[in-house]
């Protein structure tokens, strides 16, 4: 994926630090979520709603303060790229590609709305629908490449996955991969970004029903792959 370049001084986070350390806690913890819920389901052999149901504002069910005035861009780059990365990770599968994503949805901000975000109510909110949609994009591309060309190498499995993870952790994210793009992008805006089922369908342009329903449906999925794995 080709990212435009900007001028040097027009971006400031291409001066910005971007660590990468704690990041087994974040992979672990999102697979420990996502394998107890389908597990639990395929023991149970409900067809329960997957997620809880919304109890109030979606930032504080995660825990999230909300800052009295809009962050800038800066600061928005500093404190969510790294989530924002691992969260395309997970819906096109390869590390460069994913921070490709994630640098043109902030190049995009910064061009429409410069260092400051007060125009818009959630800039968080704005950034994530551009990695979903710019994610499927690259997924789409990839499609008709490969439906005119030889299947390319594939690129190295991210260390979180061969180096920091245990072999259940590993299985999960496997499993992950053989769903369908909506039924994945809705399970790992549940249970990466940890959304409720109005975000979800707010940032994917869906119904709460189709959010609900296809959640239920890449859970059965989910668990019959990891039940075909024991």
């Amino acid at each position: 994926m080709t990212t435009a370049t900007p001028p040097a001084a027009a971006l400031p986070w291409d001066r910005a630090g971007t660590p990468e350390s704690e990041a087994a806690p974040a992979w672990r913890r999102f697979t420990h979520a996502l394998r107890a819920r389908v597990l639990t389901r395929v023991r149970a052999g409900t067809t329960a709603d997957p997620a809880p149901r919304d109890s109030g504002d979606g930032a504080e069910a995660r825990g999230v303060v909300v800052p009295e005035h809009p962050p800038g861009i800066e600061e928005l780059y500093h404190h969510r790229r790294l989530s924002l990365v691992r969260l395309a990770v997970l819906l096109v599968d390869d590390l460069p590609t994913a921070e490709d994503v994630v640098q043109d949805a902030f190049t995009a901000l910064f061009r429409r709305h410069g260092h400051r975000l007060g125009s818009l109510d959630d800039p968080e909110a704005y950034l994530r629908t551009s990695v979903v949609n710019a994610a499927r994009s690259v997924l789409r591309r990839r499609r008709t490449v490969r439906a005119h060309t030889p299947e390319p190498e594939q690129h190295a499995p991210a260390p979180e996955e061969d180096v920091l993870l245990h072999e259940d952790h590993r299985e999960v994210l496997a499993a992950l991969r053989t769903l369908t793009p909506r039924q994945r992008e809705v399970l790992v805006l549940r249970y990466w970004s940890h959304l409720s089922e109005a975000e979800i369908a707010a940032t994917l342009g869906l119904s709460r029903g189709t959010v609900k329903s296809t959640a239920s449906r890449a859970l059965d999925a989910l668990g019959r792959r990891l039940e075909g794995l024991r």
